[in-house]
C-alpha cells in the first residue's frame, strides 16, 4: 500500500461546521471585553445592547423599515415555533419539506398543532419540490436554504405578490449569504450561530406588516406558552422588537453577535458577505469539477447552496460496498481530517444521506477551503489504498 504525502498547506482555521459556524476572521475572546456581564438585560445598558443588535441586524441584512425585528428564545427553532404556534390555523397551509428541518416543521404542524388542511410538497434530499404548486390563498412554511441537503430555493418568483396567505421562512443558513426577497416574505427566522458565526443563544424573528396584522387579528385555538406570546391585549408586544426579550438572554452572546455584525459591516455589508460565500462555494465547485471521487448531493446548480455544501462519495470502489462499509469509509474521511486538525465537523447531518458537508459562509476564508480540498484528496487516497489492500 502506498501512502500519499500530506499536503504542505493546512487551513489556518479548521472550522467548517454548518452550525455553530466558524467565527469571523481574526476573532478572539477579547472581542467580548465590553460584554455587559453580571447586569440585568433589563438595565438601561442591557436594553441598549439588545436594541443595538436589532438595529445592526436591520442595517446589515437590509431589512425594510416597515418590518419588525425581535430577539426571541430558543435559537432559530424557537423563532420558527413561535411563528407556527402564533400564526397558523386560520388558513390552509402548504409545507415544503425536502430536508430534515422542513420535515421537522411538518411534524409540528401535523402532530402537535394537529392542523388538518395541510398540503405537503416533498422532495428527496438533493432535490426541491415543484414550487409552482404552492397555493397563494394559504400559508406556506419552508426553509430558504436546506442546511442538511445543500439545496436552496433559487429565488422567490414562485411566491405571489398578491397572496392571501403568509410566507413563513426559516432562513437560518441563508441570511447574510443569499439575497432574500423581502416583499415576498412575511416571517423570516435565523440564529446567531449560523452565517455570522455567533454564539448559540436566542433566535431572530422578523415580521412583515402582514404578519403583524395577522397576530393582532387572529387568536389561535390552542394555548400559547409564555415564551411564544407576541401580543398583549390584542396588540403586538412592542417590547420584544425593541430589545425587551421575553426571557433572559446571555449578554455575553449578545456581545459576540454585535461583534459579528460590526465585522460584517466593516467587510462591506450584505453584498460583500454574499460575494464571499459565493467565492467560497466556487472553491468547492471547482474542486468537484476536477475530482472523480466526489459529486454534489444537489445535482442542479441553480438550487445548490453556497453555504451548507453537501457532497457524496461516488467512487465505484466505495459505492459497491455494503451500506455499513460505505458508512465506515465515509465517516473515516472526516475522522482522518479531524485527527490531523485540518477539518472539524464535516460529516453529513445525521438525517441526511451519507456524505460530507462543508460550510462555505462568509466567515470562512477562501484560502482555508483551498487547503481543505488538498486534504480531502489526501484522506480519500489513503483510505482507498487501505480499502483496496483489504480487498
Amino acid at each position: 500500500m502506498t501512502t500519499s504525502a500530506k499536503p504542505a498547506k493546512r487551513p489556518s482555521v479548521p472550522h467548517f461546521s454548518s452550525g455553530p459556524c466558524a467565527k469571523r476572521p481574526a476573532w478572539s475572546v477579547s472581542a467580548l471585553a465590553h460584554a455587559v456581564v453580571g447586569r440585568s438585560h433589563r438595565s438601561k445598558l442591557g436594553k441598549a445592547k439588545l436594541k443595538r443588535a436589532i438595529d445592526l441586524t436591520r442595517e446589515v441584512l437590509e431589512v425594510p423599515a416597515s418590518y419588525r425585528i425581535g430577539i426571541v428564545p430558543g435559537s432559530d427553532t424557537g423563532a420558527v415555533e413561535m411563528a407556527l404556534w402564533s400564526l397558523l390555523g386560520g388558513r390552509p397551509v402548504t409545507v415544503l419539506a425536502w430536508e430534515s428541518f422542513g420535515q421537522g416543521w411538518l411534524t409540528d404542524i401535523v402532530k402537535e398543532l394537529k392542523l388538518k388542511d395541510v398540503t405537503v410538497l416533498n422532495a428527496p434530499y438533493g432535490e426541491i419540490p415543484d414550487l409552482g404548486k404552492v397555493d397563494p390563498a394559504g400559508d406556506v412554511v419552508f426553509t430558504w436554504n436546506g442546511t442538511t441537503s445543500g439545496v436552496r430555493v433559487p429565488n422567490a418568483d414562485w411566491i405571489a405578490a398578491e397572496r392571501k396567505g403568509l410566507t413563513i421562512c426559516d432562513a437560518t443558513s441563508a441570511c447574510f449569504a443569499q439575497p432574500l426577497d423581502w416583499p415576498k416574505l412575511d416571517v423570516v427566522t435565523f440564529s446567531w450561530q449560523k452565517a455570522l458565526g455567533g454564539e448559540a443563544a436566542h433566535g431572530m424573528l422578523i415580521l412583515s406588516p402582514r404578519a403583524v396584522e395577522r397576530l393582532e387579528n387572529y387568536t389561535p385555538p390552542w394555548p400559547l406558552p409564555k415564551v411564544f406570546r407576541l401580543t398583549k391585549a390584542g396588540k403586538l408586544n412592542q417590547g420584544v422588537f425593541e430589545g425587551e426579550t421575553i426571557n433572559t438572554p446571555s449578554l455575553l452572546c449578545v456581545e459576540d453577535y454585535l461583534d459579528a455584525l460590526e465585522w460584517a459591516r466593516s467587510a462591506g455589508g450584505l453584498k460583500a458577505l454574499m460575494a464571499r460565500a459565493d467565492a467560497n462555494a466556487k472553491v468547492i465547485a471547482d474542486w468537484v469539477a476536477r475530482t472523480s471521487w466526489v459529486e454534489f448531493l444537489a445535482v442542479d446548480e441553480t438550487i445548490r447552496s453556497n453555504t451548507s455544501v453537501c457532497l457524496k462519495v461516488v467512487d465505484p470502489s466505495v459505492t459497491r460496498l455494503s451500506a455499513d462499509a460505505q458508512r465506515t469509509f465515509v465517516k473515516g474521511l472526516g475522522a482522518a481530517l479531524e485527527k490531523e486538525a485540518v477539518a472539524y465537523d464535516i460529516d453529513a447531518h445525521r438525517d441526511a444521506p451519507l456524505g460530507l458537508r462543508i460550510w462555505c459562509g462568509s466567515t470562512v476564508e477562501r484560502a482555508d477551503l483551498e487547503a481543505l480540498t488538498l486534504w480531502l484528496d489526501w484522506a480519500f487516497a489513503n483510505s482507498k489504498d487501505a480499502l483496496l489492500k483489504a480487498a
